[in-house]
């Protein structure tokens, strides 16, 4: 009989919240996101409300319009090294991109945290996507879609072959001998792939965890391949609970085709919750949030994920039709959920612009504490998530408020000891590897 399955969280921390304008408010510190006190304070109330883990985006640019909005990003593995001291139990999920660097750093670098963390480190896998981001490497533009999958699945099989490298009881220290590890538990990778070659093996000693945890968040058809063969966990952008079904059975299809237990990759969609004691009063949040919004800068945002100009675009109009000739290289996913959210709910352009002001399409739930978890609890127990990637609009108070207004109402099974020890995929049910 299998074990009951439980609603899984994962805290996402990108600058100082999910909703564009959240560093305007009164409220907020816009200088908050270079301070370790921060970071500190976030990872420790997460882990208090037991949250499986913390999951830190990245971008490798200064992006477009960056004067109008919290723009800088420190590195994800530099944070969460040091959040692996002050906390003991929730996990730490890191984004770092196959397309511009080596599988040997990655491997060593998240070999690492997950020893420093006594096993709960992720990596986010990401491909990469803006040109800017593509210049700051000395590329004038982005590889097209398919292959940067391509060279992430090279870049992945190299990473993993180097995690492999030593046998789980490879070091064996014998002082008397002089002889730390055993040498015939070592051995060489050799990897030689399209994209990357590495010799190995990894100078860092099998992982707590076998390896680190994997993650992804592609929806597209490169992407749910790439997440059926290599993922344990995925992330997505639904907007419907029918969209999030379908999705979840593709992936769990597509994983047991390559050979996998359907039961060893989890999903997670994306919800921005904005929550209140009444309905009235998460409505006027979202309101008073989405005033500060910069109408012409997220017009742009919105333009360079269509890859279309919109500068002279009716904001009281919808959506207009677009144009096919400049096929989006950014996210594919991403532009087909913001347009059929326009579509679907006929929103205008300057409606809109709010959605992708207040989540980037994510799920948009606004209400009370109960109306939250009951979304939450359906999208569950209707096989639409495994979990969610909670992206709380303004950090701490928006996070603060799920955890004391949504959690406490979750049906969330195998409730786990706050003085316990586990891996990342312990907390998950995953296997370790």
């Amino acid at each position: 009989m299998s074990p009951p399955r439980r609603m899984h969280l994962n805290a996402v921390i990108f600058g100082l919240g999910s909703h564009e304008a959240g560093w305007r408010l009164p409220e907020s510190d816009p200088l908050a996101s270079t301070s370790l006190d921060y970071w500190v304070d976030i990872a420790r109330r997460a882990e208090a409300a037991d949250f499986d883990a913390l999951f830190l985006g990245d971008v490798l640019a200064l992006q477009s319009g960056a004067d109008r909005h919290l723009s800088d990003a420190m590195d994800p593995l530099v944070i969460l090294s040091a959040l692996a001291a002050v906390t003991s139990r929730i996990g730490l999920i890191g984004t770092a991109s196959t397309s511009f660097d080596h599988p040997f750093h990655l491997a060593r670098r998240f070999a690492s945290l997950d020893h420093i963390s006594k096993g709960r480190a992720g990596w986010n896998i990401v491909t990469s996507s803006n040109v800017l981001e593509a210049r700051n490497f000395g590329l004038d533009a982005m590889p097209e879609h398919d292959e940067r999958y391509a060279r992430a699945a090279d870049v992945v099989d190299a990473a993993i072959a180097l995690w492999q490298s030593w046998a789980p009881d490879a070091r064996t220290p014998d002082k008397a001998a002089g002889r730390y590890f055993d040498p015939d538990k070592v051995r060489p990778v050799d990897h030689a792939g399209p994209f990357v070659r590495t010799a190995g093996p990894l100078n860092v000693p099998r992982s707590p965890q076998g390896r680190p945890l994997l993650a992804q968040a592609g929806s597209s058809e490169a992407g749910r391949a790439f997440a059926a063969r290599y993922a344990d966990i995925v992330f997505t952008v639904q907007a419907t609970l029918t969209e999030a079904q379908d999705f979840y059975r593709d992936v769990k299809s597509r994983a047991a085709a390559v050979g996998r237990d359907p039961n060893t990759i989890l999903v997670f969609p994306g919800i921005v919750p904005i929550v209140a004691h009444t309905r009235q009063a998460a409505e006027e949040r979202l309101a008073a949030l989405n005033g500060f919004t910069v109408t012409d800068h997220v017009l742009a945002k919105l333009g360079e994920f269509l890859g279309e100009d919109l500068a002279n675009a009716e904001l009281d109009a919808p959506l207009p039709p677009l144009s096919s000739a400049r096929p989006n290289q950014s996210s594919q996913s991403r532009v087909g959920v913001l347009v059929g959210i326009a579509r679907r709910d006929r929103l205008t352009l300057g409606q809109l612009l709010m959605r992708l002001a207040a989540g980037r399409g994510h799920l948009l739930a606004v209400g009370n504490g109960r109306d939250i978890a009951d979304t939450m609890q359906q999208w569950f127990e209707g096989r639409a998530a495994d979990g969610f990637n909670v992206m709380a609009p303004v950090m701490p108070a928006d996070l603060q408020s799920f955890m004391d207004d949504v959690m406490p109402l979750l049906e969330r099974s195998e409730g786990f000891d706050a003085g316990g020890s586990r891996t990342l995929r312990e907390r998950y049910g995953l296997p370790s590897l």
